[in-house]
């Protein structure tokens, strides 16, 4: 039975159904939930003669920080004690090694279906390349089912 949900947050709308579903386990299971946000890595960027300021990085890192202290927030109102955890990378890397070094028995994660070839090409998918890499059970809320 799962004792350690990791739940990789994002805020946005498939992050919402993960994050409820991750909820509904957790009440059953009697599990720890942990939730992680990762801060993508930003290629360069040249702005006219340099590079992106860091301050645009720094306004990243407090979205992100936001984003995860707001589903803190909703979990602790359905009355789960959880803790957050940011970090900066490539998501699915980061979303492992957390998973690994807590010791998690299960990565709860969001997924909004692409709907057309372009989009399912040009967005690759965080989803497909984590179960390559996860070190325990994956369950993933599907959001925008055909």
């Amino acid at each position: 039975m799962y004792k350690k949900i990791l739940l990789a947050y994002d805020g946005s709308t498939s992050g919402g159904q993960a994050l409820i579903e991750c909820g509904d386990v957790a009440n059953l299971t009697k599990a720890e939930i942990k939730l992680l946000a990762v801060t993508p890595a930003m290629p360069p960027v040249y702005v006219g003669e340099g590079f992106i300021p860091t301050d645009t990085l720094d306004t990243e890192k407090e979205r992100y920080r936001k984003i995860l202290d707001e589903g803190i927030a909703t979990l602790r109102q359905r009355g789960f004690a959880c803790e957050g955890q940011l970090n900066f990378g490539e998501p699915v890397d980061e979303i492992a090694k957390a998973a690994r070094e807590w010791g998690a028995d299960l990565i709860v994660i969001g997924h909004r279906k692409a709907h057309t070839w372009a989009e399912r090409w040009w967005r690759g998918s965080v989803t497909r390349s984590l179960i390559e890499i996860a070190p325990c059970s994956l369950l993933v809320a599907i959001i925008g089912g055909r």
